[in-house]
């Protein structure tokens, strides 16, 4: 194997698979491994180099999987483990790496290990793998902190003891049915080292790990000064007890020696919402993660200076530990990006999807979503697309609340919908009951007219949004991968341009006016027609052959 199949993690294009949502092969109107498996080749043709799959464990889906009941096996609602490692070789068949989300931070409250926990009582060893303490006040009646869950309210919850008396309470960052696990226990750490080489074992190429930057906590640290913070904030104060402290690059250390020895080596992703990008950098020294998605560029507005200012930030900063950068539009815990490049205010905000007010102009949401994506796919190092990105989806705001089920709906008191309207089921085909998504309906309400974005609906349609997406990532692989961005200064402030080595640029025009294209020999792909005169319209991206 060379060096550059070794690394093909490096420029990759990663396709996030909500599976849930993606495609129902059983008819039970929840996606499933059976639909991916029959959907494949779809991915493939998409251009696409890997898939990264959301929790697809047991679970009782509190919080659509990222409550985890058994890391070494699979939800029956979405198949087995037979038909996991059918699809894995399947997917390598075409080409195709297979990531999994891993989910170390917390368990489900359904885990054998914290049933043991609430049986076994306080002091015990079953305890001492999550984060038991006794409360404050008279008979331990206050939580020990003031700390709150970035679901909303308090992240303590008190339990019952065996005897049936008012007993401790446990720590949640998230949701109260996932307690979260002390990383201060060995046998912790050693059970995840062990079901990182279950899964190497049976085919995985790596895998997305979800909240990279919490797993260690400060416990003795004091009562915070809230400020509302919420998971996609940066922590309001130095030293965070529970955010982005040092003792998680031990713990990565560890992991990449797992991930080090098999041939080829075994990929990590994290996420980890960490600014500034220098501290996002020190996950990604050569021996600890790989790479890491790129939330500065995601919450940015649709502006030159903003996309010029985070572009730079991250290409330099990682350099410097020489890790590729990566760029991301969309995941399935953000407001879609034709949605929100159709508001008035395009920057991402903070909290979870459904917090961002106003109307939308889905129209000039759709048009600056192709400029973006072209912008996307032409930056250096690698990227990703969620499921549904291709199709130009938009949030779906209007869902009914009796069909919510993100338990930020719950734990906000019904002010703040969460993040169902992005994960709502694709739709594949013009018309039927889910449009193709399956033949038993879908887990959420699909829209009328959802049936006029679908796979069907925009295959062959030159126009359509997954033909630029299948045209930017077959052309995408012609640009010099190895070569570094260069601005080209003499464009307008509005206007983001950039070369890739000697023959291809890329311009994106941001302004409320078109643009002059620079010299060129060619016009190699456009997000839409360009004026008349040659020039760039505004909310348009271009590929130019130089």
């Amino acid at each position: 194997m060379t060096q550059a199949s070794r690394d093909w993690w490096r420029d990759a294009v990663i396709y996030q698979v909500y599976i849930r949502s993606f495609a129902d092969g059983n008819g039970d109107g929840e996606g499933d491994i059976a639909g991916l498996r029959e959907r494949l080749p779809y991915v493939r043709d998409l251009g696409i180099d890997a898939l990264w799959i959301n929790p697809w464990y047991p679970s009782p889906l509190n919080d659509g999987g990222y409550d985890v009941a058994d890391f070494r096996d699979i939800d029956p609602r979405f198949g087995d483990l037979v038909q996991a490692k059918s699809l894995l070789d399947e997917a390598h068949g075409l080409g195709l790496k297979v990531l999994l989300d891993i989910v170390p931070n917390h368990s489900s409250w359904d885990h054998r290990w914290f049933r043991e926990a609430l049986a076994a009582g306080p002091g015990s060893p079953e305890r001492a793998r999550y984060i038991f303490r006794d409360g404050r006040g008279p008979d331990g009646a206050l939580p020990p902190n003031n700390w709150r869950s970035v679901f909303g309210g308090l992240a303590w919850e008190r339990v019952t003891e065996p005897d049936g008396t008012p007993g401790q309470w446990y720590f949640h960052i998230f949701d109260v049915s996932q307690p979260d696990f002390d990383w201060e226990n060995p046998e912790v750490r050693a059970e995840f080292l062990d079901i990182l080489r279950f899964w190497f074992d049976l085919g995985v190429d790596g895998f997305r790990i979800d909240v990279a930057h919490g797993m260690v906590k400060n416990m003795a640290g004091p009562d915070l000064p809230y400020d509302e913070s919420g998971l996609l904030d940066r922590p309001s104060i130095a030293d965070h007890p529970f955010f982005d402290r040092d003792g998680v690059h031990d713990i990565y250390r560890g992991w990449r020696e797992v991930a080090d020895s098999y041939d080829p080596p075994r990929l990590y992703v994290a996420e980890a919402w960490v600014e500034p990008a220098e501290r996002l950098a020190r996950y990604l020294r050569d021996d600890e993660l790989h790479s890491a998605f790129n939330f500065g560029y995601l919450k940015s507005a649709w502006t030159a200076a903003d996309l010029r200012r985070s572009i730079d930030d991250s290409v330099s900063t990682l350099a410097s530990v020489g890790a590729p950068a990566t760029w991301v539009l969309e995941n399935h815990d953000v407001e879609r990006v034709v949605t929100r490049y159709g508001r008035d205010v395009t920057a991402a905000g903070t909290g979870h999807a459904g917090k961002a007010k106003g109307p939308v102009d889905v129209e000039l949401g759709t048009r600056r979503a192709r400029a973006a994506a072209l912008l996307m796919l032409a930056l250096p190092g690698g990227a990703y697309v969620y499921q549904g990105q291709e199709l130009g989806l938009p949030e779906v705001l209007d869902l009914p609340e009796g069909s919510l089920q993100d338990p930020v709906w719950e734990r906000s008191g019904h002010t703040e919908r969460g993040r169902d309207g992005c994960r709502v089921p694709l739709p594949w085909s013009v018309s039927g009951s889910s449009y193709g998504f399956g033949s038993g309906g879908a887990w959420l309400p699909q829209p009328a007219g959802w049936g006029e974005l679908s796979v069907e609906a925009e295959d062959g349609d030159p126009a359509s949004m997954l033909s630029l997406y299948r045209d930017g990532l077959r052309l995408r692989r012609s640009i010099p991968s190895v070569e570094p961005l260069t601005w080209i200064d003499e464009t307008a402030d509005d206007v983001v341009a950039f070369q890739r080595g000697r023959g291809f640029a890329c311009v994106v025009n941001l302004g409320a006016t078109p643009s002059t294209l620079p010299a060129h020999r060619e016009v190699i792909l456009a997000s839409g027609p360009l004026d008349a005169d040659g020039r760039l319209p505004t909310d348009t991206a271009v590929w130019l052959a130089v």
